[in-house]
């Protein structure tokens, strides 16, 4: 019964509205996919009632991390709103000379995170979405440096990296807009194009995509 309760407390939440602008947090995800949300289509594989859930409890515990901090810092900002051009998005933490960005993962993310630093895999690749979000907010706001915070959603540990916002970042975000406004700008859909969790080799992020259905049957026509 309280399953049922609570699946219907989240189902009743006003769905998100894309803006019909570039979404920083979608960055680095698949061309296809970010054009897609950008026209505002309905879903063809919506989020289920589990995600759903998954993804409340990953903002609970973003929303109690970033509170306790602005009580510790009431001069911060959070929940920022930013427009520029054709961006639109809310960045996390603002500080005087930063953007932070509060994300939640599994304990066991943790882990692997760490196993991979210690084989020594650079930072910047295997976070490189999100650094790309919050470089775009760093770089819009005029902050010389940007934070990832991961929270673990068992335990509350974190782990958190910095970086500066510079040449490498300002060519990485020039490209990745190029091409998300290339193919807006003429109206041409973007081939499939999986980056995350993998890329093209484990196909992974087109599992979690909730245009799987209309992607696949795009394709069809093409194969």
């Amino acid at each position: 019964m309280i399953q049922e309760l609570i699946d219907e407390v989240l189902a009743d939440r006003e769905p998100h509205q894309p803006s019909g602008l570039i979404s920083p947090s979608s960055l680095g995800q698949c061309y296809r996919r970010q054009f897609w949300n950008r026209s505002n289509l309905e879903p063809s594989n919506p989020v289920d009632s589990r995600t759903k859930r998954v993804f409340k409890m990953g903002n609970l515990v973003e929303d109690f991390v970033i509170t306790n901090i602005l009580k510790r810092n009431p001069d911060w900002q959070t929940q920022v709103e930013v427009n520029f051009e054709d961006i639109h998005g809310y960045a996390d933490l603002v500080t005087p000379d930063e953007v932070a960005d509060v994300k939640s993962q599994h304990s066991r993310k943790f882990w692997y995170n760490t196993k991979e630093m210690q084989a020594g895999k650079d930072i910047k690749e295997m976070f490189y979405p999100n650094w790309l979000q919050v470089m775009t907010y760093a770089r819009i706001l005029g902050k010389p440096k940007a934070r990832l915070i991961y929270v673990s959603k068992d335990d509350l540990c974190i782990q958190e990296y910095c970086l500066e916002f510079d040449t490498h970042w300002e060519k990485e975000l020039d490209r990745e807009l190029l091409l998300i406004r290339g193919f807006w700008t003429i109206k041409e859909l973007p081939k499939a194009t999986p980056r995350l969790y993998g890329g093209m080799e484990t196909k992974k992020e087109c599992s979690y995509c909730q245009f799987k259905d209309k992607c696949n049957a795009t394709e069809k026509p093409n194969v």
